[in-house]
């Protein structure tokens, strides 16, 4: 039998079956702005012309919860995924592995359940958590280590999960809200310019300064969608600091926007977002758990999650969390080599276990017990 690995994420799914490589592609529908009737599902994205005027349309929400409330959308993405067009999944002979958010609602896994189980009629199901997967991963990498702290952040959510011997301590999980709402094109550019600076007040003055002094500056041609397809920063050395491009070329000039968006990953108050930046979240969690542990998870922290991309994100990490943990006390942040798609790989992982077949719930078995069976075998 099959077993297909799904890590549901709110801006890209990432999916494969558990003998072959990942594919990630984004987990929404596009709308144009200016043709309202046509839309665009998942990775049809790349069929598009011009991609200028389209906005998503995500299966979560993303301004008051985050979680999982578009199921229609949802639908035609999971269609999409599992049709001809992708993966052409044989349902009965398939078992699937499926992540979705901590604390979500009992009414969003019911419904996951219903779909899984009902629509698409899968094998067996196995519902987790990104989190738990990414852990599943690392200890699989690092057999001798107990413990370790996941930081999983994303296009809606960061949690903050510890470990201990492959299953969470509930009581140290940490999360935060990301409120973001940007076209496609907008988004390109956050990925292209965007860093992390590791002394903010010395780059925001670098940012005010004229012209070749501001070193922080960056020149980013828009795509016009006929001779440029996809955005680009202009290299250093071409860029006119007095005057303007003769070429004729849409620029968006940016300063101090490169590294104020992922700042309020680290200080959220400066926005006026009352709650902490990851750092600070980060020694919340771990001082909620037992004493004697503390020094391991501070030890064996992992980052995952699309943000973690951003350059200079795990060395301002580690920096501030040098300064919050007391100095006697080793601190180490793993930046693994592709953190969008650990988790999934550790849902790879997790198929090839000899008691995978005992942590699944079988069609079977919810045909006979319904959600209860779920509720009590899927430790989310």
């Amino acid at each position: 039998m099959a077993t297909l690995v799904l890590d549901n994420g709110a801006y890209t799914a990432k999916i494969g079956y558990s003998q072959e490589k990942v594919t990630v592609i984004p987990n929404c529908q596009f709308r144009s702005k200016t043709s309202r009737l046509k839309t665009f599902t998942a990775n049809q994205l790349d069929e598009i012309k011009d991609p200028s005027g389209l906005f998503y349309i995500l299966p979560f929400q993303k301004v008051t919860t985050g979680y999982l409330v578009n199921w229609d959308v949802q639908r035609k993405v999971w269609d999409h995924l599992f049709g001809k067009e992708m993966f052409k999944v044989e349902f009965a002979d398939t078992s699937v592995i499926i992540t979705e958010p901590y604390f979500n609602f009992t009414s969003i896994q019911e419904s996951m359940n219903e779909i899984l189980f009902e629509e698409y009629q899968f094998q067996s199901a196995l519902r987790t958590n990104a989190g738990s997967l990414s852990a599943h991963h690392y200890f699989h990498t690092k057999p001798s280590e107990l413990c370790c702290l996941v930081v999983d952040t994303g296009f809606s959510f960061t949690h903050i999960v510890p470990f201990c011997r492959s299953r969470s301590m509930k009581e140290g999980i940490r999360r935060q809200l990301h409120v973001m709402d940007e076209t496609h094109v907008i988004n390109q550019v956050k990925e292209d310019v965007c860093y992390v600076s590791q002394q903010f007040y010395k780059d925001m003055e670098t940012a005010q300064l004229k012209g070749e002094e501001n070193t922080v500056m960056r020149d980013y041609v828009l795509p016009d969608f006929s001779s440029i397809k996809k955005g680009f920063c202009k290299p250093r050395e071409e860029m006119i600091f007095n005057g303007k491009y003769k070429t004729g070329e849409q620029i968006l000039r940016l300063a101090n926007e490169r590294f104020a968006v992922p700042e309020m990953l680290f200080h959220p108050s400066d926005i006026g977002i009352q709650e902490m930046g990851i750092p600070e979240a980060i020694v919340h969690s771990v001082q909620s758990l037992p004493e004697e542990m503390q020094p391991h998870f501070y030890q064996n922290i992992v980052l995952t999650g699309g943000n973690t991309l951003f350059p200079g994100f795990r060395e301002r990490l580690e920096a501030e969390l040098r300064s919050l943990v007391p100095t006697h006390l080793p601190v180490s942040v793993l930046l693994p080599a592709n953190p969008i798609s650990f988790s999934w790989e550790g849902g790879k992982l997790l198929s090839n276990n000899p008691d995978y077949d005992e942590m699944v719930v079988t069609r079977e078995d919810y045909e006979e017990n319904g959600h209860f069976i779920c509720e009590e075998k899927f430790d989310i």
